[in-house]
């Protein structure tokens, strides 16, 4: 990994690669984030790594309101992937500006808090609360969750539906917005232009698909909501060619996510137009996936001869 006569910034002896990116007003360190809902609040693994090295920590969803969330069982275990039924379980964002912002302000990284609702009003004041904080740099606009009963999703699924949010979000947050797209949907590319048309700084995609599982024996479902959002390995061809299809028809920057597991999984959301990627899944099974795969990245750069991430977004030969 050591780099004669490149650019690149000192770390643990290793030269690194220039893996700085800039989304909207948000500068990172790397264009490795974590996705919301599978790293909390980010104290929870720092025993496992180094947290302030990862380019941006997505907070786990936070509503206007106090949700329980769904019944139990919430979550199962399908071929190559999970499925989740949580259902946005939260404090609400009174609770967390009062108790957890003051935890995770000193955390020397991009913290940023996903926003969920279920009228375009809840939106808003939710994140109008959390533009008053100074160590949140920037919102993720959850539009597009597949396993609540209102709002989310709804949301997600139409272009009229998504700028109606995205608008009214704007209005009230002058900081980086960023809106995560549902894979749910028949032209992702034509909602994605839509919010962009209405305020979004960037788009991050995908969120889960919907899907479900069943339990033979039982002829039951295994989740207490029948369906739920399936993430992890076997959704990733899906968000790489959404990606790809995203990238070419907006302007601003994407975040790639879906099944990235690893460094080479990662260079593929970048080849296909990504500027940033979000590991969410793979967290589950290994805490300290992120970090390896910032070194990952750096490691392909090296090998070949790269001097900066950004060398590489939408660099897919056809």
């Amino acid at each position: 990994m050591r780099v004669q006569g490149r650019p690149g910034i000192q770390y643990g002896g290793f030269v690194m690669a220039e893996l700085s990116v800039q989304i909207g007003k948000l500068q990172m360190k790397n264009p490795v984030m974590t996705a919301s809902g599978t790293f909390g609040y980010g104290l929870e693994f720092e025993d496992f790594m180094d947290i302030s090295r990862i380019g941006g920590i997505i907070v786990k969803g936070t509503t206007r309101y106090h949700r329980e969330g769904n019944p139990y069982p919430r979550m199962a275990e399908t071929p190559s992937g999970m499925l989740n039924a949580v259902g946005l379980q939260n404090k609400g964002v009174e609770y967390f500006c009062e108790y957890i912002y003051p935890q995770i302000s000193g955390i020397d990284t991009n913290m940023i808090v996903n926003v969920s609702g279920s009228a375009v009003e809840d939106y808003a004041e939710t994140a109008r609360m959390i533009n008053s904080l100074e160590k949140i740099p920037a919102i993720e606009l959850n539009i597009s969750c597949p396993n609540v009963k209102q709002g989310g999703m709804a949301f997600g699924v139409s272009a009229k539906g998504a700028a109606e949010v995205v608008s009214a979000v704007r209005k009230v947050y002058d900081k980086t917005l960023i809106v995560k797209l549902s894979p749910n949907v028949t032209n992702i590319a034509e909602i994605a232009c839509a919010v962009e048309a209405a305020g979004a700084d960037s788009v991050s995609l995908i969120n889960t698909l919907l899907g479900m599982a069943i339990d033979a024996e039982r002829r039951r479902p295994l989740l207490s909501t029948v369906t739920g959002g399936l993430s992890g390995p076997a959704v990733k061809p899906i968000a790489l060619r959404m990606v790809w299809q995203v990238a070419k028809a907006v302007k601003i920057p994407v975040i790639g996510l879906g099944g990235i597991m690893n460094a080479t999984d990662a260079i593929e959301f970048f080849l296909a137009g990504a500027s940033a990627i979000q590991i969410g899944t793979a967290n589950f099974i290994d805490p300290a996936t992120c970090v390896k795969v910032i070194d990952g990245i750096n490691d392909y750069l090296d090998r070949h001869h790269y001097s900066s991430v950004q060398e590489i977004v939408g660099a897919l030969e056809l």
